[in-house]
């Protein structure tokens, strides 16, 4: 027999042992053929690697991540991410399916690419309810049924409305998800749970979902395996505390380490390689942290032909000369090399070609400073308002209350030491305006602006000035989406993202710079995170704890109330068209 290529003395990872055991390893048509201790010339291979001692692990594998967070497409993310190990993906395209639904999603999902990429059904667009948040598309039962049709789905991505998966039977979430065991019984089902216990989780779980990628806590951490929930652990759940958890109780065959979200300036120095060494630095063995971006996925997702290096697998892989530093020489994608140390992205000469009207997507008024007086009809000095005050660590948000003063029926929400939050509804459905108060999420001058807001991308737009919350917003429509962030009548940062207000196809090199010059806007506004972009972006997931704003309003999140931006008893908002 004729092999393409022998790898000589590498120390392959022994998925059964979880162990590092020195062998030749032999690859015929992409795929691991022998693997022995034998020398094995009598196979005759076209080529010979000789490994001396180097290490070899499986590609990596991100069972749970979207794309669209890298604001990039599926082409150029390929050529960016197999450099850093990863060469299989589930990704769930759903802020593509928010923007521009099944015709979106299927755009998206024609892409040729040397990763794999898996795709995930959109459980959740809209997240909520078109009741409770306008987005461009929604993916019903007609268009989860077209989808389980296709072989490059896998999963049901995330299901994320609680109320209607844990008490409303009748629900579109549970609909599709009854839907989906009904056609793919043996599907993974894929849940997003954050702050759920007891007997609600229980309530959850009880629709089939078994699986939670939101942030773990070490107290609910335990309670959730053992009720059969397969952790998926995101950048801000890999802590000492969590690994501690999985170590002690040797929960390895229950959890893995995913990426959910990589922004475009992240995504150049690193991909689920940094989650993985992150969680070693945690405290998690590091031939478990391997184990659990490997094989633990793979089984999650029903991936029988990758995952670890064992005959007849997919024959991707990693070379490594340095387990400690964790750097790597050498990617393999099925066989051939398609990443060296020391070289750049080879980006594709042709990427995707989108519809024309993809680029024209934001349909906004132009904001004046006009618009941005909030008119209130009181007979008092001032009125309590309700109030968003964001967390420095995560996503979560609470729900406070101000005394604002009103002066000539004006609300001096300023003096305050807030700041406005207003989303805008951009698809030309109704022409919703929703305007909600902040506490103090910038101490300088300026403003915020984006089209990338968690999940509906509507326009959102936040700042302490009015006319720099008019400039950023302008500005944004202007580009067709991206963010901007204004600095005392500056625009100091500007990342566009033309395809859907979402996307770029520029190089990741030029993304990444575009955003890191965002990110920097944002830090010298005083916007305080340690992701500040995801931060901004998700003020306006409706099914992320615990208030949070749509184009409908300011919303409790479990409950799915709205609440108004003055207490009723001490006035009424009187501007047109806003909630």
């Amino acid at each position: 027999m004729n092999v393409d290529i022998i790898i000589q003395d590498v120390w392959v990872f022994q998925t059964a042992t979880q162990s590092f055991i020195k062998k030749n390893v032999s690859i015929k048509d992409g795929k691991f053929h022998y693997i022995s201790i034998t020398e094995m010339a009598h196979l005759m291979p076209e080529t010979i690697i000789k490994a001396e001692n180097q290490y070899m692990i499986p590609g990596l594998i991100d069972a749970h991540m979207h794309i669209e967070s890298s604001m990039t497409t599926p082409t150029i993310f390929s050529k960016a991410v197999l450099r850093h190990g990863v060469t299989t993906v589930v990704a769930d395209a759903h802020e593509m399916a928010n923007v521009f639904g099944l015709e979106g999603l299927e755009e998206f999902m024609k892409a040729e690419t040397e990763l794999d990429i898996f795709h995930a059904i959109p459980s959740s667009v809209p997240s909520t309810t078109p009741e409770l948040e306008t987005t461009g598309g929604i993916i019903g039962l007609a268009e989860v049924a077209e989808l389980l049709k296709n072989p490059k789905i896998v999963c049901l991505g995330e299901a994320m409305n609680f109320k209607g998966i844990a008490y409303e039977p009748e629900s579109l979430i549970r609909q599709i998800i009854d839907l989906c065991k009904k056609e793919r019984p043996t599907m993974p089902l894929e849940g997003h749970c954050p702050k759920i216990y007891e007997e609600e989780l229980a309530a959850f779980l009880y629709s089939g979902i078994t699986s939670d990628h939101t942030h773990q806590f070490p107290e609910s951490l335990k309670e959730k395996i053992e009720a059969g929930v397969f952790i998926q652990f995101q950048n801000k759940s890999i802590t000492p505390e969590n690994m501690q958890v999985i170590i002690e109780n040797e929960f390895y065959e229950y959890a893995s380490i995913i990426t959910d979200d990589v922004m475009a300036d992240d995504l150049l120095h690193g991909h689920l390689n940094e989650n993985l060494k992150k969680a070693v630095k945690a405290g998690l063995p590091l031939e478990k942290a391997i184990y659990m971006t490997t094989y633990t996925p793979a089984k999650r997702m029903g991936f029988h032909d990758r995952g670890e290096i064992a005959p007849g697998r997919t024959a991707d892989f990693i070379l490594i000369n340095d387990l400690e530093e964790f750097s790597f020489e050498a990617v393999y994608k099925s066989g051939k090399k398609v990443y060296e140390k020391g070289t750049g992205i080879d980006y594709p000469e042709v990427t995707e070609v989108f519809p024309a009207e993809y680029k024209k997507s934001v349909h906004c008024k132009l904001l004046t400073v006009a618009d941005l007086v909030i008119k209130v009809a009181t007979d008092k000095e001032s009125v309590r308002c309700n109030v968003i005050q964001k967390q420095e660590v995560g996503t979560f948000t609470e729900r406070i209350t101000k005394e604002i003063p009103v002066k000539d029926g004006i609300l001096q929400w300023q003096e305050a030491d807030c700041a406005l939050l207003i989303v805008m509804e951009r698809y030309g459905k109704n022409g919703n305006i929703s305007i909600s108060l902040m506490d103090k999420p910038i101490s300088e001058k300026g403003a915020i602006a984006t089209t990338w807001a968690h999940d509906h991308h509507n326009v959102m737009v936040m700042g302490n000035a009015l006319e720099d919350i008019v400039l950023a917003q302008n500005e944004l429509i202007t580009i067709q989406g991206g963010y901007i962030v204004v600095a005392d009548g500056e625009i100091t940062g500007k990342c566009p993202l033309p395809i859907g207000g979402i996307l770029s196809q520029a190089p990741i090199e030029e993304l990444g710079g575009d955003l890191q010059e965002v990110r920097a806007s944002m830090q010298a506004l005083g916007y305080k995170n340690m992701n500040e972009i995801m931060s901004f972006s998700t003020l306006s997931l409706p099914v992320s704890p615990a208030i949070k704003v749509t184009d409908r309003g300011m919303m409790n999140t479990k409950t799915q109330e709205f609440y108004p931006l003055i207490f009723p008893e001490d006035g009424v908002l009187l501007n047109e068209d806003t909630h």
